[in-house]
């Protein structure tokens, strides 16, 4: 079976590349920015084990866009507003990983369903709401790419400022509350800047999707180094390549960015994957000709 040559050029088609690359500067610097965010605060994603809460987390605040839409008032502000009930919901009812789990799952179809009847209240134009499902290349405005900024800084500097006590009590919380640390307010904390993150993240990539860049690259990133230092960044830098090189890549199709983004990331995470595996074989083919067994 052939696939058509108009199926790869509707792909890829980069004619008039130059002009339409000046049309997405701002998506291209606010990708740049998410992906910075994304791979920092997705690998406390996943050392917390809290995948299933940004996806959680971005129903709600798909819910809180869609309501934004039909109201007439700034979508940012509420899909924020539907992130930070998410995330406070969850970091207060869910102490427990078993308990979060469960309020997880109540608040996503809660969510869904409340984005659904807004958006099909909504009268406007269909490339609104299918974009806040699966993101939109053009629609980050000066204003808007101002407001991304700043709260990705914000997010920033409240990672940098509680980034030890954060890694503490991710990787062992009871150690860290009987040493004194306030587990329970650093939990918290992260989860408002968890939903921040979404929220923001969702105005690119779409709420359907944000795991793509929440927690992929730092999965990726996982998978090739165990260094503090090293997954972070790893992380960020998977995370940069794939919004930015699928805003790009869009480009030539007019298409929605997330399939790219998404194909890009897991691309990366396939290739860590690899990486990982030949050198856990390596690893142990060394160990068994060094034993004293094998010699």
């Amino acid at each position: 079976m052939f696939v058509s040559v108009d199926f790869w050029s509707q792909l890829f088609n980069f004619e008039d590349y130059g002009e339409l690359l000046a049309l997405v500067r701002n998506s291209i610097i606010a990708g740049a920015v998410l992906g910075i965010v994304g791979g920092m605060i997705g690998t406390f994603v996943m050392s917390r084990d809290m995948a299933f809460a940004v996806h959680g987390i971005s129903e709600l605040s798909f819910a809180g866009a869609a309501a934004a839409l039909l109201l007439g008032i700034n979508v940012v502000a509420g899909s924020i507003g539907g992130s930070l009930i998410a995330a406070l919901l969850i970091g207060v009812l869910g102490a427990r990983a078993r308990e979060r789990n469960s309020i997880i799952g109540v608040l996503m179809p809660f969510g869904l369903g409340l984005g659904i009847l807004f958006l099909s209240l909504y009268k406007g134009r269909s490339a609104n709401k299918f974009g806040l499902l699966t993101g939109q290349i053009v629609s980050v405005d000066s204003p808007q790419l101002t407001l991304l900024i700043g709260i990705a800084v914000f997010v920033i500097v409240g990672l940098l400022i509680m980034w030890r006590p954060l890694t503490f009590a991710s990787v062992d919380p009871e150690v860290a509350r009987a040493r004194g640390l306030p587990v329970t307010a650093i939990s918290l904390t992260f989860m408002v800047l968890l939903g921040l993150a979404t929220a923001i993240s969702i105005q690119i990539v779409g709420a359907l999707l944000v795991l793509a860049l929440l927690v992929t690259p730092a999965a990726a990133a996982m998978r090739v180094t165990s260094s503090p230092l090293l997954t972070p960044l790893l992380s960020v830098v998977f995370a940069v390549v794939s919004v930015v090189g699928g805003i790009l890549l869009s480009l030539g199709g007019g298409l929605p960015i997330s399939p790219f983004v998404t194909t890009i990331s897991f691309a990366i995470y396939l290739s860590c994957r690899v990486i990982g595996w030949r050198r856990e074989v390596g690893g142990a083919r060394s160990a068994v000709a060094e034993s004293p067994v094998a010699a």
